[in-house]
């Protein structure tokens, strides 16, 4: 199986990897490898942790409910990815788990629902943010899974902000119009992106956003998009301009 074959199959285990380490698959895992897969006793899938890279395993037991793996050798070191947060306030199901699977491609590091005036959902279910969040992890070779975290309050967040991280927001207001332009000066520093609800930020929250020294806004240009196509626009500027795609 070749070290960088992103083609291969992949499976997210949360626990300790090392050469011999006995990985006890969860009953949908179990499900997974056997039903989807159609993986037998001996065959070998790829297994990654989120911190200890990724590793080849074989197959040493097939149960419905109960299969096991065997950690053989790791095949990929442990990487890291752009030191960015990604903050959005929550939308309806199917676009919030595409926008929590766009921004785990992009390489965020922690994914955080936000509740503003304007947001519709009043329930995030993290369960399934992170059951989104692997998934998505699996399937495109991400070696390092964000942290979904329970939402909070925008009014808290910016309370309790850690001022070394510079905080970008968009807004159709914006002094300087090209975003590359606005995001130039910076380099290699912590940053988080928020996006707000369908209806924007109200005009409190977005006063509350330009007061505060350690925002940055940018321009989006000059269409309306909906927060999740904001979302992946801003990630990949962001990303293009002092993420980890340069």
């Amino acid at each position: 199986m070749a070290v960088h074959d992103f083609r291969a199959q992949r499976l997210y285990c949360d626990v300790p990897l090392h050469p011999g380490a006995d990985i006890q698959c969860a009953v949908d895992q179990s499900n997974y490898l056997i039903n989807t897969l159609r993986m037998g006793l001996g065959d070998e899938i790829l297994v990654f942790n989120g911190r200890e890279g990724e590793w080849l395993a074989k197959i040493t037991q097939v149960k419905k409910k109960a299969s096991a793996l065997t950690a053989i050798e790791q095949v990929r070191e442990q990487s890291s990815g752009p030191n960015i947060e990604y903050y959005f306030a929550p939308l309806k199901r199917a676009r919030l788990d595409y926008m929590v699977q766009k921004a785990t491609e992009m390489g965020v590091a922690r994914i955080q629902p936000v509740y503003t005036a304007h947001t519709v959902p009043n329930r995030v279910n993290v369960e399934r943010m992170q059951a989104n969040i692997i998934e998505a992890a699996e399937q495109c070779g991400i070696l390092r899974v964000p942290i979904g975290v329970q939402p909070v309050k925008l009014t808290r967040i910016i309370e309790t902000w850690d001022s070394n991280r510079l905080l970008i927001f968009a807004d159709e207001a914006a002094d300087i119009a090209s975003p590359i332009e606005a995001l130039q000066s910076l380099r290699d520093e912590p940053c988080a992106i928020i996006i707000g609800p369908e209806g924007g930020f109200s005009s409190d929250e977005r006063d509350l956003l330009l007061r505060q020294p350690f925002t940055r806004r940018i321009s989006l240009g000059p269409r309306i998009m909906r927060a999740d196509t904001a979302a992946v626009a801003a990630l990949a500027l962001v990303n293009a301009v002092i993420g980890d795609w340069q």
